[in-house]
């Protein structure tokens, strides 16, 4: 089996997909979390703990990654942090994932992005520094070397999942089930095809698995 690091393994999407990752036959989860005492959900699920900040510097991180064969970066510092935060989380944090795997040669990175992040779309004033420090992000894991896959998913929501997805280069906006980006992650990472892509996520009429092999 495949050992899988999360960032941010404590959000939304994140327990999610260590959830699903633990449910797989392909892979188990390693869930990078801040605080210790957010451990237990992740215990009970019977998955890895490793405990690091992605402030903390880039050796440290690389330290949580000896075992690990892929990387998924679906950390976030959410809607109420300020401009810093989002600089040196969604950024920062990336890169120094990013790096860190390079580092320690895990080659396969999947990064959760925004929906669509290039110039000319980053909307409202509030929202720009994070569609940004995004489009940054993804910038610099196009040109890392890593096998990477980039998921814009839309809208986020916390309806369940229905399994089914529209996933494409470029799809219409819409919202998705968090559930469902998670169950989209999993997807990606026992999909070769999707070494060295990026595609927009929704809701959609689609099975998970037959949305992305249209990618």
């Amino acid at each position: 089996m495949k050992k899988v690091l999360v960032a941010g393994a404590n959000g939304q999407i994140g327990k999610h997909l260590v959830r699903l990752l633990q449910e797989s036959e392909q892979f188990e989860a390693k869930a990078m979390i801040r605080d210790k005492t957010q451990a237990s959900f992740f215990e009970n699920l019977g998955a890895g703990v490793a405990v690091a900040d992605l402030e903390d510097e880039i050796d440290v991180l690389a330290a949580l990654m000896d075992d690990v064969d892929a990387v998924v970066f679906a950390a976030g510092s959410g809607p109420h942090t300020g401009k810093d935060k989002t600089i040196m989380i969604d950024l920062d944090g990336a890169v120094k994932m990013m790096e860190a795997a390079k580092q320690k040669g895990v080659s396969r990175f999947a990064l959760i992005s925004s929906f669509d992040t290039r110039r000319g779309s980053w909307g409202s004033e509030d929202f720009r520094p994070y569609a940004a420090c995004k489009f940054y992000a993804d910038e610099w894991l196009r040109s890392s070397g890593l096998e990477y896959t980039i998921i814009h998913p839309g809208r986020l929501t916390n309806d369940e999942g229905t399994g089914k997805v529209n996933a494409g280069g470029e799809i219409p906006r819409d919202e998705v089930p968090r559930e469902d980006v998670a169950k989209v992650i999993v997807e990606t990472l026992n999909s070769p095809h999707l070494v060295n892509k990026e595609f927009q996520v929704t809701k959609g009429e689609s099975p998970v698995m037959e949305a992305l092999k249209r990618v």
